[in-house]
């Protein structure tokens, strides 16, 4: 059996988890979301269901992850007692190898779009216009390009291991990534316009605070951009020293995941706004902003245009900025069903990460194929029913199933006063109760009111 792999420093273990939570969930993603559903609103809601949801249950998935120094399908059976449980856990990490592996599919997808704006902008610089107008057009040649072509960066970090792969690149690539977004927000504050975007981002319509998709949105977004339920942070727990303090660890990833949304927000709904005062359309015809694909596709592209020769260059650190966010995600995400492999077949890593990279490559290349028919659907299926519910299914096995000593007990190594503070008072009772029943109230609205 190979020696299982371990994140050699604290440091290296909040930049790979938090580079698993920060991709395009926080860089895309958490904008969109914003400019769509009232802006600060959604903000100061996606804030509570962060830490009164999402961050119990990063931490289930951590203590789970130590504890059994295995990956999710063998976690989950190791803290269950009696054949049943055992069976349930089986289950439910096999839902969670699927899930992970179609969110991955679409997602190197998204990512190869990103690669590909990113050569677009260099190819206006050297005056390539054929060159340009193909990487722009969404053909299907393009697409298969440059989604092979993440998935190749991202393959060939995870058969590089723990130490030498996922972390090693996860410390190089997440302060690029600050270093990048805090220009561009630079940048971006100074143009006219920007100040309206820092009032629709930081100003809240309290009116839209209650709405029922509003808040299923946020709660889906905290779930997505901290890759909850699908056994990335699982995997990641189970490659941390027995000696580090998991509270503060967990506690770290869910701030620098939070922080880089916020940073995300600053400068994506500001520049939406210099886009306006510089012609660009960001408005639809029902009056609400423009988000989705069209936001990172149409709307940002068409303001770096306003901005002359500049404009290129800026639009080339943007999309580098994109590509280093959606890698940092992809190979934790890969990672999740190469660990399962190398456990269950006694393959090489190297070996078990290609396998398994080229078959999900091979599922983006059908959702390519058949983009109309099946990219929303796997979406929707994977991030907005089966992520929350997953982290449902990690509830349970955390708030029920595993006994209660044994989990104090893990979480005792690295901290030993754990018992007698506020964490281990209220922790155990929101994975218990709190966290269950509000993944249920939005499972309820999603199915039988949205």
């Amino acid at each position: 059996m190979a020696v299982r792999g371990q994140f050699s420093s604290r440091l290296g273990f909040i930049l790979a988890a938090a580079g698993s939570a920060v991709g395009l969930g926080n860089i895309w993603g958490f904008p969109t979301q914003v400019a769509s559903n009232g802006g600060a609103a959604f903000v100061l809601v996606y804030l509570i269901l962060t830490f009164i949801v999402a961050y119990p249950i990063l931490m289930a998935e951590l203590v789970i992850g130590r504890h059994s120094q295995s990956n999710m399908v063998d976690a989950l059976k190791k803290i269950s007692v009696g054949n049943l449980a055992k069976k349930i856990g089986a289950g439910t990490g096999y839902w969670a190898l699927v899930v992970v592996s179609l969110i991955l599919s679409f997602y190197m997808i998204v990512a190869g779009w990103m690669i590909a704006y990113m050569f677009q902008a260099a190819t206006e610089v050297f005056g390539w216009s054929d060159a340009s107008a193909w990487l722009t057009d969404f053909s299907i040649s393009r697409n298969i390009i440059f989604s092979l072509l993440f998935a190749f960066m991202t393959i060939l970090i995870v058969s590089r291991g723990v130490s030498s792969g996922i972390e090693k690149w996860s410390g190089r690539l997440m302060p690029m990534l600050l270093v990048l977004i805090v220009l561009l927000i630079a940048y971006v504050s100074m143009q006219d316009g920007a100040v309206d975007g820092w009032k629709a981002y930081l100003v809240p319509d309290f009116s839209k605070i209650w709405s029922g998709d509003l808040i299923l949105s946020a709660m889906g977004q905290a779930f997505f951009s901290l890759s909850l339920g699908v056994g990335s942070m699982l995997i990641y727990g189970s490659y941390v020293s027995k000696k580090e303090n998991l509270v503060v660890l967990g506690a770290s990833v869910a701030l620098v995941d939070v922080g880089i949304a916020i940073m995300s927000g600053m400068l994506i709904i500001p520049a939406m706004y210099v886009a306006l005062a510089n012609g660009v359309t960001i408005f639809n015809e029902a009056g609400q902003l423009i988000g989705g694909d069209q936001l990172i596709f149409t709307v940002i592209p068409a303001l770096f245009d306003t901005m002359g020769s500049a404009g290129d260059y800026v639009a080339f650190v943007f999309f580098v900025l994109m590509t280093i966010a959606a890698l940092t995600s992809s190979i934790s995400m890969l990672e999740v069903p190469v660990a399962y492999t190398i456990e269950s077949t006694k393959l090489e890593r190297k070996g078990a990460s290609w396998l398994i990279g080229v078959f999900v490559a091979c599922i983006s290349l059908v959702l390519i194929f058949n983009f109309e028919v099946l990219f929303g659907l796997v979406i929707t299926l994977t991030t907005k029913y089966s992520q929350p519910l997953l982290g449902f299914m990690l509830c349970i096995f955390t708030g029920w199933v595993w006994k209660r000593n044994s989990i104090l007990e893990e979480i005792k190594q690295g901290a030993s006063d754990i018992e007698t503070s506020l964490f281990w008072k209220i922790w155990p009772v929101y994975v218990r109760f709190i966290c269950p029943l509000i993944i249920l109230a939005m499972a309820y609205h999603t199915i039988f009111v949205a």
